[in-house]
């Protein structure tokens, strides 16, 4: 264990080691620490730009690690030969499990995503060990609605206080976008609490000691046994996502580029996943806020199509609801597009009642596109439970309201690795088969 000291900018503790829940579990708060200031003087500037299409992305340092940043499990566990054996131990398990949500900070009070944060930390009590997530996946939008360090406690490190796990993040438009007349730097506070040189203790963080996560910027390739998730950056505009521009350049599309070809150069058999928080296809036909980023899918497309190589999902927030698409390839092949944007922050319902499923996108020359499922009731909430084995990846959607005892999802999706098609999950043996012969046991027994 690294010995403890302070930065060279005497601000965040360095202590050399991940550090996740607190010890001891404490009670749900029900106000901020640092009362929300508002942004409706911020609006009043920004909108105008907004429907205007003024607003332009912004640039970003870029991160360490070359042209294909990257980051293990192992790394985010501490680096250390027992973290080294606690990645094995999955893979010897057969299975890794994970969560992803986005749009998860709030800006009212506490309570809507503390409801979402409590189902989350429930999952860690399993029968199996198999079962329970090794880290959670945070689709941008984390700190509304500048991003701004002072509400990081508040709205990131209080609701995560008992999730005993590591946090990683992509940064979404509300994390990248600066608030007009503050001087502030984009992403400024994003940097500095997920993309540290070392695990150190944030001063936005006190008095609590998770310590911020060391991705290598705010795109990479994020590796744990099973699984491989490419992360993007897709910007700070509200719509549409991006990922190059004249303004921030193709160091996106290259990294992009770079990491499908080591994919396919490393004859990875498992499952690859897109994490970004500006999703392709949005229902939006129905009065739904936000849209789809048809170039940035684009540019995706481009780039999949030149390696050969193509994601088993992706993963992305934005929308305040959830919704689920599938992509039917020309192959045959068949892509589930899910978005997870009630993490916590004001969660919307669509406009009128939209059947599904339905299609969306059809015709000549284009891949079919189908809604299969959607929840956006107003004040839902909820959150996605990512399964993957060697041979399947199985995305479940849990709302909060469900609570702490309920643990069967309300949709999911099951993809066969191999064949890149639905299929059906093999369900694990958690117990149940041996309580069932014991009773029939004692039955026997005792009659």
């Amino acid at each position: 264990m690294a010995s403890t000291r302070r930065s060279p900018a005497g601000k965040d503790l360095v202590v050399g080691h991940p550090v996740y829940a607190q010890p001891q579990p404490t009670a749900d708060p029900t106000t901020f620490r640092v009362t929300y200031a508002g942004d409706k003087e911020a609006y009043a500037v920004l909108d105008p730009l907004i429907k205007a299409h003024r607003l332009e992305p912004l640039p970003f340092p870029p991160p360490r690690g070359g042209t294909e940043p990257q980051l293990t499990l192992a790394q985010v566990y501490g680096g250390s030969a027992s973290a080294t054996a606690a990645t094995k131990a999955i893979t010897a398990r057969g299975q890794i499990v994970f969560h992803a949500l986005g749009d998860c900070g709030s800006t009212k009070a506490p309570k809507t995503e503390v409801e979402v944060t409590d189902k989350l930390v429930s999952d860690f009590n399993e029968v199996d060990a198999k079962e329970v997530p090794k880290f959670a996946l945070l689709l941008g939008d984390i700190v509304y609605s500048f991003g701004e360090g002072q509400y990081y406690y508040d709205q990131f490190y209080e609701p995560y206080r008992d999730y005993r796990a590591p946090i990683l993040a992509v940064a979404g438009n509300h994390d990248g976008i600066v608030r007009p007349g503050t001087g502030a730097s984009s992403l400024e506070a994003f940097l500095r609490n997920f993309c540290a040189d070392d695990f150190a203790i944030s001063l936005d963080a006190y008095p609590l000691s998770r310590t911020a996560q060391i991705q290598p910027g705010v795109f990479f390739t994020f590796e744990a046994p099973f699984v491989r998730i490419i992360a993007l950056y897709s910007n700070m505009l509200e719509d549409p996502g991006v990922i190059r521009s004249p303004e921030i350049g193709d160091s996106q599309l290259k990294f992009l580029d770079a990491a499908l070809a080591r994919v396919k150069s490393d004859g990875f058999k498992g499952a690859l996943l897109l994490a970004m928080h500006h999703p392709p296809y949005v229902a939006s036909a129905h009065g739904g806020r936000h849209a789809g980023s048809p170039e940035m899918l684009a540019d995706i497309d481009g780039a999949c199509q030149k390696a050969a190589v193509w994601p088993h999902a992706v993963l992305a927030g934005h929308v305040h609801n959830y919704q689920r698409f599938t992509r039917k390839r020309s192959d045959g092949t068949e892509i589930p597009y899910v978005s997870c944007g009630n993490g916590g922050h004001n969660a919307q319902a669509l406009k009128g009642a939209l059947r599904a499923p339905q299609v969306i996108q059809s015709g000549r020359g284009v891949d079919t596109v189908v809604l299969e499922n959607y929840d956006a009731a107003p004040g839902h909430f909820g959150y996605l439970r990512v399964l993957v084995t060697e041979r399947q990846l199985r995305i479940e959607y849990h709302p909060a309201s469900d609570g702490p005892t309920t643990k069967a999802p309300d949709d999911s999706v099951t993809i066969d690795l191999v064949t890149r098609k639905r299929t059906t999950w093999v369900a694990n043996n958690l117990g149940v088969p041996r309580m069932a012969s014991d009773v029939r046991r004692k039955r026997t027994r005792y009659p």
